[in-house]
C-alpha cells in the first residue's frame, strides 16, 4: 500500500511532486520536473528494494558476529584495509554519514578498544585513527560471514558480464550523487549572490 502511494506522488505530474522537489519550490520548478516514467519508476523501486534488503541482511550478519554496525564495520573496513591508520576526515571521505554520527560510532568503537584516536604527528588539527590488534582481530572474524551475505544476495543472480556492467551504472551514479552540492549547503546559500556562493563552497 506504502509503495501504491508513494508509485502516485512519483507519477503524478499534476501533483508537481517529484524526488529531490521540495514543497518551497516555484510551480515552474516543479513542472520542469514532472513525474517518473514507468521505466525511471520501475528502476527507482528495484533500486531502493534490492539496497534495503541487502543491508538489512548485511546489518543482521554483523550484528549476530561481532555486534557491529554498518558503520562501524566500514571504519574497521577501511583502516584494517590502510595500514591500519587514517585520519578522521580521510574516514569520512569514504562514508555516507554526518561528521558528528561518525564522531559519535568512533566513540563506541574505541571504548570498546577497537580503535585509537590521537593527534596527528603530521598535523595538529587532525584526529589520526588506529585500528588496534582487537579491532583487526573483530574485523577478520566477521569478514568471510559478510563476504557470504555479499555475495549470496547481490553477485550470485549476476553473469560476469552483467556484473561489469552493474559496476559501471553504479559507479556512474554514485560519482554523480557525490558531485551534488550538500542540501544543508544549497539552503544556507540560496540568499547569497553568485560570488558570496562561491564563497561558501566548501572545499574539499
Amino acid at each position: 500500500m506504502c509503495f501504491e502511494f508513494e508509485a502516485h506522488l512519483l507519477t503524478d505530474s499534476g501533483s508537481g511532486y517529484a524526488p529531490g522537489v521540495s514543497g518551497s519550490h516555484s510551480a515552474a520548478d516543479a513542472d520542469s520536473a514532472g513525474g517518473l516514467d514507468p521505466r525511471q519508476l520501475a528502476a527507482y523501486f528495484a533500486l531502493m528494494e534490492a539496497v534495503s534488503l541487502l543491508q538489512h541482511q548485511v546489518e543482521q550478519q554483523l550484528r549476530a558476529e561481532g555486534d557491529l554496525s554498518y558503520v562501524q564495520f566500514q571504519l574497521l573496513a577501511r583502516l584494517a584495509t590502510s595500514h591500519g591508520r587514517m585520519t578522521m576526515t580521510q574516514l569520512a571521505d569514504g562514508v555516507v554519514y554526518s561528521r558528528s554520527g561518525l564522531t559519535y560510532q568512533a566513540g563506541l568503537l574505541e571504548e570498546a578498544g577497537l580503535i585509537t584516536r590521537g593527534r596527528s604527528p603530521d598535523d595538529d588539527r587532525a584526529t589520526l585513527v588506529t585500528v588496534t590488534d582487537k579491532g583487526r582481530a573483530l574485523f577478520d572474524r566477521v569478514l568471510p560471514g559478510h563476504v557470504q551475505v555479499t555475495r549470496r544476495m547481490l553477485f550470485d543472480p549476476l553473469a560476469d558480464d552483467e556484473l561489469e556492467r552493474l559496476g559501471d551504472i553504479m559507479t556512474r551514479v554514485r560519482d554523480h550523487m557525490r558531485a551534488q552540492p550538500p542540501r544543508s549547503a544549497a539552503r544556507g546559500n540560496r540568499g547569497l549572490g553568485p560570488a558570496a556562493r562561491a564563497k561558501a563552497v566548501p572545499r574539499e
